[in-house]
């Protein structure tokens, strides 16, 4: 039963001086078979315990229905570290960041137009404990004051960065105590004055996140725990991408520099990330500095591993500082697994097609409203939305105006493409519309909500209204299309030529036949914006802006024999093809 302590300035476990050597693996952005892969790898690297999120919007995704299977079966991952020899940091507050839609909270927390989000709000706080209430059990078995392999909880997350409520740090503290959490708790916070001022308990083990600079930022965290252990919860050894922008490299030798001086200054370290994974599905996080960009699907991270868990420069690099520090040989450390395997399967023809807004009764359950209203008032989270209504003719030359669209919308005049309108370029479109009048449809998609910073509280879809000129439009028929099942999609065999339905929302299927299961990686070369899914799993969004090329498809996921591949094209394609290759693109 070991026990982690923090006293005079260094950890204690069981008693004895322990170094935390920590990397960062998320169970949700890895399907389960290769947890085991990607734990032996840490082990094999040096290190001495897995860190992990928990997303509340992946165990609560509907309110009162909670999840614990597949992804979200972190039970698994917490006893199968544990199994391995690992120890466990677990951070299960209910914000997390991480790059993850709406910083792991969950929507349906919107359809409370009143919320105030992570603070003494009486109905967030009534969301928190029923959810904790569910999950801290789950735990508390594992925590290693039972016998367990978790060793500290945190109890908010870089809250200095979002406010400064010390009753609802506090209270969310008291809950995990009371709800039997007995082992070491700690906040993580950015090691600046206001950061660590909000962020922080007196009474609570505090650590700092950053990626460069360990003596200033250790030298700032002294000023305020002189008597703490020195802890990086997060050492930023790589970065995350948004689309639009290239993809975030950094180099092995400063990875482990800054590394090594953090082992010389006496500090525990936690990688952010030692694998990075996949955002899965519509699960991508987005960031609000000065304008709207939403992160891609890859979590690849530059990380030690790869998103496909191949070891990287970076992962030898910390591997030979690691090895020096602890006075151990490199060939004395475990053995790592042997490589995933990776398939190149080639070309895949798509000969299936349906078109979005003609099956749109099919694919959705139509709602009327006086104003166009967001997919959380609807009851919806994630995917697409389409707001249609008639527009009274002649009109000649007017704007059309989506106030506050979140956040890419495309719109059509009687099925025809007019353009689209980006949240964070939000242009007006002009219309024409002849005497008889024209129908207007509009499909807005959700590209993830903001993870991060004060605008967290974030509607998708039209969010205010929709103005031809000044004149506010009304009278809508509504179509959710979460996506959360393909099983209504009216494909057809079809000779009819992609260029004929440019800029038109359409789906495409096809089969693949595999004969040996192994990781593949589809290049969506030729195709413009979409969704992408294997055998009805979302793999997520693919856009030929980049920076990422390809979509990664873990082996698990194939089956032996027939595979059905379907793509949402938002726009066009001229060929109908994707190919499956063996090498990733990340830009």
């Amino acid at each position: 039963m070991p026990i982690l302590q923090a006293k005079n300035r260094q950890f204690l476990l069981d008693g004895e001086p322990f170094q935390i050597l920590s990397g960062a693996i998320h169970y949700f952005r890895v399907v389960p078979e290769y947890w085991e892969d990607r734990l032996l790898k840490l082990k094999a690297c040096g290190f001495n315990t897995v860190e992990t999120y928990l997303p509340w919007n992946l165990h609560e995704p509907k309110e009162n229905t909670f999840c614990f299977e597949g992804l979200a079966d972190v039970e698994g991952f917490i006893r199968l570290a544990g199994d391995l020899g690992l120890h466990v940091i677990v951070r299960p507050s209910p914000y997390i960041c991480a790059e993850w839609e709406f910083g792991g909270l969950p929507a349906w927390l919107l359809r409370y137009s009143d919320i105030r989000l992570r603070c003494m709000d009486r109905t967030y706080l009534e969301k928190v404990d029923r959810y904790y209430d569910e999950l801290i059990p789950r735990l508390v078995p594992l925590l290693s004051t039972n016998g367990g392999p978790i060793l500290a909880v945190q109890i908010e997350n870089e809250y200095g960065s979002y406010g400064n409520d010390k009753a609802y740090l506090a209270y969310l503290r008291d809950g995990l105590i009371r709800r039997g959490v007995d082992v070491l708790l700690f906040t993580s916070d950015g090691p600046t004055d206001g950061m660590l001022q909000g962020g922080t308990l007196p009474d609570v083990l505090a650590t700092v996140n950053f990626g460069s600079k360990p003596e200033e930022a250790f030298e700032k965290f002294r000023e305020y725990r002189p008597d703490e252990p020195l802890m990086c919860m997060e050492y930023w050894n790589g970065w995350f991408d948004h689309w639009l922008k290239p993809h975030h490299t950094r180099e092995a030798d400063d990875v482990a520099d800054v590394f090594e001086r953090m082992l010389q200054a006496g500090a525990s370290v936690n990688f952010y990330m030692f694998h990075g994974g996949t955002n899965f599905g519509f699960y991508n996080g987005a960031n609000f500095q000065e304008k709207y960009e939403a992160t891609v699907t890859s979590y690849d991270y530059d990380s030690p591993l790869s998103e496909c868990g191949d070891e990287t420069e970076k992962f030898h690099a910390v591997r030979r500082v690691i090895s020096k520090y602890q006075g151990v040989p490199l060939e004395s450390f475990p053995p790592m697994p042997q490589p995933t395997i990776k398939k190149s399967y080639g070309r895949i023809a798509l000969n299936e097609q349906a078109d979005v807004l003609a099956h749109l009764p099919l694919l959705s359950e139509p709602v009327q409203r006086t104003c166009p209203e967001p997919m959380e008032l609807l009851g919806q989270s994630y995917g697409f939305i389409v707001y249609s209504t008639q527009i009274s003719g002649p009109r000649t030359g007017e704007l059309l105006h989506l106030d506050e669209v979140h956040d890419r919308a495309q719109v059509f005049l009687d099925g025809v493409y007019q353009g689209t309108v980006e949240r964070w370029n939000p242009q007006p479109i002009e219309l024409t519309v002849s005497k008889p009048g024209a129908r207007l449809d509009i499909i807005v998609e959700n590209m993830g909500r903001v993870n991060y910073g004060p605008k967290l509280k974030d509607y998708k879809g039209i969010t205010h209204g929709v103005r031809l000129n000044n004149q506010f439009l009304f009278d809508w028929t509504i179509y959710p299309l979460p996506l959360e099942s393909l099983a209504s999609i009216p494909f057809e065999k079809t000779a009819e030529e992609a260029a004929e339905r440019k800029d038109r929302p359409v789906f495409y299927r096809g089969e693949l036949e595999v004969e040996e299961r192994g990781d593949t990686f589809i290049r969506m070369e030729g195709w413009t914006k979409g969704v992408v899914w294997i055998n009805g799993f979302n793999l997520g969004r693919y856009w030929n802006q980049g920076p990422t090329r390809t979509l990664y498809v873990p082996a698990p996921l194939l089956r032996a024999g027939r595979n059905e591949i379907v793509v949402l094209e938002l726009h066009h394609t001229e060929k109908t093809t994707i190919e499956l290759v063996d090498t990733p693109d990340l830009g």
